[in-house]
């Protein structure tokens, strides 16, 4: 495909939808489709066909618009209309009130005031609600692969790097690595067969950032990738997904499918020398294959199991030639940016953490759902406005963000801006994006020890202080849980996080006892009220020996 051909393909795409007086579009992505979106479409299509609007109206699946604890929802394209909790009784309303009378179904209607889509800023998110998430054409039609025609046709690969890393992206896997230095090492490696891999194992409970973006939007993902590879001179890129995600799969495959019937991977992209190819590799589950030397293995076809580093994969990774490695938030800002500029982008959000973050709003919090921000939006925003506060109205306790690797935070610390480096200070990190709220009800030793629950099934065993250390943890927490423990037990178990945080081998032990350290040092009486006091425990002010 030329360039001109491409945009002759997308005024053909942007007439076509013309034709339409509605494009209503229902939420497809997991969250819906298991609370009965398809059920949806179908009384949509059935309602239009018996009102003769067919002809007239276009209804399509699209990403998720949100609010998924509102789900079904149904996005009326023409006006801006979001309608939540859409059963086959509101689905018919809608056809037979707002489309065929003018009328908006106000019992089911979310004002476009609502806090919750008040202060997002989307980017990464923009697509979700927009498009068809199966057609390409619909993704050509709002400008999809232009931004691979303009660095292929117009930019040096060096440009292209040099424009990431204005841009100041981070990448949002968790560490917040500048992108644009790693992609000038990986650009600089002397390996004439080089890698771009993308890793989907978004394996965090109560995170479902990246598979929404990958249900939604995956032609970004790939054209992202396509950019990446021409920019650090990989001809082959590999996309490292879980099999726990069966509609993100089925919608890549059909994504790579049709880029490269298109010509937009594949041999001379863009009648250019520039080759690129994407593959996927379905994973197990194993959260340790987040650990980007464990997921190397993985896509190799070799056990998932961290290694020593360095090397890094930017000089040594798949097949010992350098690699690239991105999360799929990553990749998803990497269009934006090259259509916009770098300046726009590094304007957003902080000077350390530019742009935004995406994250998954789970727990007991009102506005469950997924939602985009800049960096730098206090916590305290985010959970009372954006999320609408506690969902039973009960008081608010903590919210954890970064997933098993996170700390808990709690309200007197909801006001520092949220970046990598304000979240490292209350001991807790960015991650992925998952952030998980509690409220009063919730017991913060339970909390602690549901994590270390999770990774101690998920440590692959290769390191002691990790295989060991973990399950001794957890046999703490357990026995604090039950009131068994004593003081010196308490003790121990702070020691035992301080070196297993110090002496594993790779970031799943580093990071498993931030919940248990964030909690004891901001719930320490959580603790100390289930204790028993030692054999030989002298109280303060007293002579007598505890017996």
């Amino acid at each position: 495909m030329t360039l001109e051909e491409l945009r002759e393909l997308a005024e053909k795409e942007q007439e076509r939808q013309t034709t339409f007086k509605h494009r209503i579009l229902y939420c497809s992505s997991a969250g819906c489709v298991s609370s009965g979106s398809d059920a949806v479409k179908e009384t949509l299509k059935k309602a239009l066909e018996e009102k003769g609007l067919t002809k007239d109206c276009e209804v399509l699946g699209t990403g998720c618009l949100g609010l998924c604890g509102e789900g079904p929802l149904v996005f009326v394209q023409t006006d801006d209309t979001l309608y939540q909790h859409v059963d086959a009784d509101a689905a018919k309303r809608i056809v037979e009130e707002h489309i065929a009378q003018g009328k908006k179904v106000k019992e089911n209607m979310i004002e476009e005031s609502n806090p919750f889509f008040a202060s997002q800023v989307k980017i990464v998110l923009e697509n979700l609600g927009r498009i068809n998430a199966e057609s390409i054409d619909e993704y050509i039609g709002i400008g999809g692969y232009e931004a691979l025609a303009k660095v292929v046709t117009e930019m040096a690969p060096d440009e292209v790097v040099e424009e990431v890393r204005k841009s100041g992206l981070r990448g949002r896997g968790g560490a917040g690595y500048p992108t644009g230095l790693k992609w000038a090492i990986v650009r600089k490696g002397a390996n004439a067969q080089k890698y771009v891999v993308c890793n989907a194992d978004e394996g965090d409970p109560g995170a479902f950032m990246d598979r929404s973006v990958l249900e939604g939007d995956p032609h970004r993902i790939l054209e992202g990738m396509a950019i990446a590879g021409y920019a650090v001179g990989a001809n082959q890129g590999y996309i490292y997904i879980r099999a726990e995600y069966p509609l993100a799969i089925e919608r890549l495959r059909l994504a790579i499918k049709q880029a490269e019937k298109n010509g937009l991977l594949g041999n001379r992209i863009f009648e250019s020398n520039f080759n690129f190819r994407i593959d996927l590799r379905i994973g197990a589950g194993a959260f340790v294959c987040g650990e980007e030397t464990a997921l190397l293995r993985s896509v190799m076809g070799r056990r998932g199991r961290p290694k020593p580093r360095p090397p890094y994969p930017s000089e040594k990774g798949l097949w010992d030639a350098p690699t690239l490695i991105n999360n799929v938030e990553t990749f998803a800002n990497i269009v934006p940016i090259v259509n916009r500029g770098s300046a726009w982008f590094a304007a957003i959000g902080t000077p350390k953490s530019a742009g935004t973050k995406v994250f998954a709003l789970a727990g007991k919090i009102k506005n469950t759902g997924l939602i985009e921000v800049p960096m730098g939006i206090p916590l305290r925003k985010i959970i009372f406005d954006i999320g609408g506060g506690t969902s039973d109205g009960t008081e608010f306790k903590a919210a954890q963000t970064g997933g098993p690797s996170g700390g808990c935070i709690p309200t007197e610390h909801l006001d520092p801006p949220v970046d990598y480096e304000s979240l490292a200070t209350v001991g807790s990190i960015m991650g992925s994006g998952g952030m998980i709220v509690m409220d009063s009800t919730s017991s913060m030793v339970d909390v602690a020890k549901y994590f270390m629950e999770f990774c101690v099934d998920e440590s692959c065993g290769k390191c002691i202080p990790c295989r060991v250390g973990t399950k001794h943890i957890y046999g703490l927490l357990d026995k604090i849980s039950k009131g068994e423990a004593t003081t010196d037990d308490y003790a121990l178990l702070k020691e035992l996080c301080q070196m297993v945080k110090e002496t594993s081998l790779c970031g799943l032990g580093q990071s498993a006892p931030n919940p248990v350290l964030s909690t004891m040092r901001f719930f320490t009486d959580e603790y100390t009220s289930l204790l028993k006091q030692p054999v030989g425990y002298v109280p303060a002010g007293t002579k007598e020996t505890v017996a």
